[in-house]
């Protein structure tokens, strides 16, 4: 019945699926450089990918709005994981849906790095102060695309914060339940 309430989300303008890379940024900015003159449906589906790219494109998706006076509306169907959750919080509450069975998946940003030190004494020690700096902006930005999806909701960020190391898994009915979506269709 919610579809019948939503018919706009039966028909996506721009349907995502797969990692969310380079690519599927490609795939994406072609349909928006002709936005249709409505709102705008985004589906997307993805086991997570790159958080910079779902920041890159969840910019889009703001700037569309401020531009257009467009609700942009998002759709996550089956998994919305990882970067996809980053992406996600760059719609409004009350422009989220996801499908019956969908999970959200909220993690901490990741690093694989090793450090090798070899050189002058203080040459290592501005290498390892540079990537201590990555290490706190990445967090730092990490804790923007928390707040951002969490905004509206009924979760408080320290809750997120708290679960978000062990991976938390939410499930279609809880994401409404706690206000990260409008409703599952």
């Amino acid at each position: 019945m919610p579809l019948l309430q939503y018919p706009k989300l039966a028909n996506p303008h721009i349907r995502l699926n797969g990692p969310i890379d380079l690519g599927m940024y490609n795939s994406f900015r072609s349909i928006m450089n002709n936005p249709p003159a409505d709102d705008l449906v985004v589906a997307l589906t993805t086991l997570g990918g790159d958080p910079e790219v779902a920041r890159v494109m969840g910019e889009d998706i703001r700037l569309f709005g401020e531009q257009t006076g467009f609700n942009a509306l998002f759709l996550g169907k089956v998994a919305v994981y990882s970067a996809g959750a980053t992406f996600m919080s760059y719609f409004r509450r009350e422009n989220r849906f996801l499908t019956h069975g969908t999970r959200i998946l909220i993690h901490e940003r990741q690093m694989h790095k090793t450090i090798q030190l070899a050189g002058p004494l203080r040459a290592c020690i501005d290498h390892l102060r540079a990537t201590l700096h990555e290490l706190e902006e990445s967090v730092r930005i990490e804790e923007e695309g928390f707040a951002n999806l969490v905004i509206q909701s009924d979760i408080p960020i320290e809750d997120v914060q708290a679960r978000a190391p062990h991976n938390w898994y939410i499930e279609a009915e809880e994401a409404k339940r706690l206000g990260l979506v409008l409703d599952v269709i």
